[in-house]
């Protein structure tokens, strides 16, 4: 993985930058994040990156009293970067699962989610069940593309094609070159909701919740997590979970309610 070219955005004094991977170390954070993994970090038109996850760990690099920059880095590439510690911390939807839990950390859910599928309103495509002899898309390393590796010979996919963040995927889903695309449904939501030409045609239950991931037993993930906690009962993410899906959260979620850390069942 090369991060020379990896854009990076650097919050200082409440003031984000641009600067390069190589300086990196100036901030007391370092947070990898694939950003345009709408709308948990993305860059608005300025150059700013905004989103539901870049508002939660600026909240939480404050109550710590830290700095923070992020690394923009292929989802992908996130794992690697935190087990070799050239981060200190990802973020991007990711998926808290048994498997990641052998080789990292994860600090306590704040979001729970499941996978959908995504097709073009008018083509034809209604949920996997149309998916026989057709083409689905995937993020690579992603949750989707683990459930389409372990259940697409169910669905009769011809072909599966992968990709690194959903702007892509939407190009070649309008373009015709896939016919469906597997992800997480709140990023789709929020993709579609003013794409009329495009439409969340299934849920596909999976019972997924999202977490900031850490190198293995990082002394960093319990201090992160003891700030969730302190952010969840003074209802910092649920006002978060408003701002950014325009409704508050179940008390029943992980986004309200505080959670033990993860651990391999």
């Amino acid at each position: 993985m090369k991060f020379a070219n990896f854009l990076t955005s650097s919050v200082v004094g409440g003031v984000l930058a641009v600067s390069a991977f190589a300086s990196a170390n100036a901030a007391d954070l370092t947070v990898g994040a694939n950003i345009g993994n709408v709308p948990w970090e993305f860059e608005q038109a300025d150059g700013t990156v905004v989103g539901f996850e870049v508002d939660l760990v600026n909240e939480i690099a404050s109550r710590l009293g830290k700095t923070v920059e992020f690394v923009n880095i292929p989802f992908n590439g996130l794992f690697p970067a935190v087990q070799s510690d050239r981060i200190d911390m990802a973020v991007s939807s990711i998926t808290i699962t048994d498997k990641r839990l052998e080789s990292v950390t994860f600090a306590q859910p704040y979001y729970d989610s499941d996978q959908s599928l995504t097709a073009m309103a008018d083509g034809g495509v209604s949920g996997l069940a149309d998916m026989d002899g057709k083409v689905v898309g995937v993020d690579t390393g992603s949750t989707g593309d683990m459930w389409v590796t372990e259940n697409g010979g169910d669905y009769g996919f011809d072909d599966v094609r992968r990709y690194e963040g959903l702007s892509p995927a939407m190009l070649d889903l309008q373009a015709g070159r896939i016919h469906g695309y597997v992800s997480d449904i709140p990023a789709l939501l929020y993709y579609v909701k003013d794409k009329p030409n495009l439409k969340v045609v299934e849920r596909i239950t999976t019972g997924e919740k999202y977490s900031i991931m850490f190198n293995k037993d990082a002394p960093l993930a319990t201090e992160v997590n003891d700030v969730i906690t302190e952010l969840k009962k003074e209802g910092f993410i649920a006002d978060l979970h408003e701002t950014w899906f325009g409704a508050k959260p179940e008390d029943t979620t992980s986004t309200v309610k505080v959670l033990d850390m993860p651990s391999i069942d």
